[in-house]
């Protein structure tokens, strides 16, 4: 199965998933202020795609989830708000499946003020059983800006494999390099017999 025909070509609803401490449901209109605000946050957005406007206009979460995320939900796209199981309508973080890679086939943002506590480790191991044992994913193929060491480090801790560096744009300027990795569904398998093991 190659990469265009992992995921169905139906429509697959978007799971509501459960971690330890997070609930990774799927995103719904109520969360655009909460998206609006943190990506009106530099050190949030810095290392995202250059697509990403900067400054960030007032409608840009609304505009994104109207034309971006509700048309393709469940097809395109699988679009994920990562929140505290205590605060399961406040959302810290958003979590992405692309059927299409772009080339990555998965992006993520965390809330700054949540860095450093594990909670996008602790989502994407969830999301990466979705996308190998649901959609039926044979690979993923990520990305992250040169730098990004937080994301890189979650790439290397869930089995992925470095490739190359490559040049990119980013909504900070002065970053022009991407890391560019890919995740096997047996690599990622190996990874979650040792942790079940352990």
């Amino acid at each position: 199965m190659n990469l265009e025909q992992a995921p169905p070509p139906q429509p697959t609803p978007v799971p509501t998933l459960h971690t330890a401490r997070l609930v990774i449901r799927p995103l719904r209109e109520s969360d655009v202020p909460a998206i609006q605000r943190n990506f009106q946050d530099y050190e949030t957005v810095r290392f995202l795609a250059a697509a990403v406007p900067w400054p960030y206009p007032q409608d840009g979460a609304s505009t994104w989830f109207k034309n971006i995320v509700q048309p393709g939900q469940g097809t395109a796209n699988w679009s994920w708000a990562i929140c505290h199981k205590e605060t399961p309508d406040q959302l810290i973080g958003v979590l992405e499946l692309f059927r299409e890679g772009r080339p990555s086939h998965r992006g993520f943002w965390l809330d700054r003020r949540f860095w450093g506590n594990g909670y996008m480790h602790e989502a994407v191991e969830v999301v990466n059983d979705y996308a190998f044992d649901v959609l039926g994913y044979e690979r993923l193929m990520l990305d992250n800006a040169v730098g990004n060491t937080r994301s890189s480090r979650i790439k290397e801790k869930t089995g992925a494999r470095f490739i190359e560096i490559a040049e990119a744009k980013f909504v900070d300027p002065s970053v022009t390099k991407i890391e560019r990795w890919e995740l096997t569904k047996e690599a990622w398998h190996k990874v979650r017999g040792r942790a079940a093991s352990e």
